[in-house]
């Protein structure tokens, strides 16, 4: 299968290629619980993932206070190095369609929030960390998405234009990202966000789940620099 649109995907990593969600919640809840903050549903947990923390901490709590933030992402971050990797699971279509792409001669990326360091102790576990080309995480980057930061510095790694590379994610943080790098964007609906949340944003298209992704990248075609839409 040939990909001639695109020379490079990168992927947003939580609910795009793992679901981290179990780990996350405990995580936001010992951090609340640890500030005698009141707790939160699970439902709103998952609504912040793809968030950096002081968002995620100003979403679940209303409250706009810099040291407050930062003391909820310290008590986040000393949970997670105890329970994030154990607690995260790779979708089950993740690891086919990553060596599918790996062998159709593709470079892959990941962008993340989350921290390098948990995304390769996963992709290890699963022998899939070889087939990654650049991993940027969330201790990677001085500004964290929707700022496009991470996405210029894997795009830098991978020396491939902005215009040459499709991200792939689950969330509105991750279309505006993409806007914000001239990159073009699929959206995946593994994720909480629905599909006519992305309405709004440009993308090339919007599938279901990861699976659908080699069928739907062998639709697409550049021509006279602008990429067809998937119906």
């Amino acid at each position: 299968m040939i990909y001639d649109a695109f020379k490079a995907l990168i992927f947003d990593f939580d609910y795009t290629l793992a679901d981290s969600s179990p780990g996350i919640i405990q995580c936001a809840r010992h951090a609340l619980e640890s500030m005698d903050l009141s707790p939160t549903s699970d439902d709103a947990v998952c609504r912040t993932i793809g968030m950096s923390l002081k968002d995620a901490f100003e979403a679940l709590t209303s409250i706009d206070d810099p040291a407050l933030a930062a003391e909820f992402s310290r008590l986040f971050i000393t949970k997670a190095d105890d329970v994030m990797v154990d607690s995260t699971e790779l979708f089950d279509s993740t690891q086919s369609v990553i060596r599918a792409l790996k062998e159709s001669g593709l470079c892959l990326g990941i962008v993340s929030t989350k921290y390098r360091h948990r995304i390769e102790a996963v992709l290890a576990r699963e022998g899939l960390l070889d087939l990654i080309d650049v991993i940027i995480g969330g201790e990677d980057v001085t500004c964290h998405k929707p700022d496009p930061e991470g996405l210029f510095k894997a795009l830098e790694k991978l020396d491939t234009l902005s215009t040459s590379a499709l991200y792939v994610g689950d969330s509105i943080i991750d279309a505006i990202v993409a806007e914000r790098a001239g990159t073009p964007f699929l959206a995946v609906l593994s994720g909480t966000t629905t599909r006519d949340a992305f309405n709004d944003y440009q993308r090339v298209g919007v599938i279901d789940n990861l699976a659908e992704l080699p069928e739907s990248l062998s639709r697409l075609r550049s021509a006279s620099g602008k990429y067809l839409t998937l119906n």
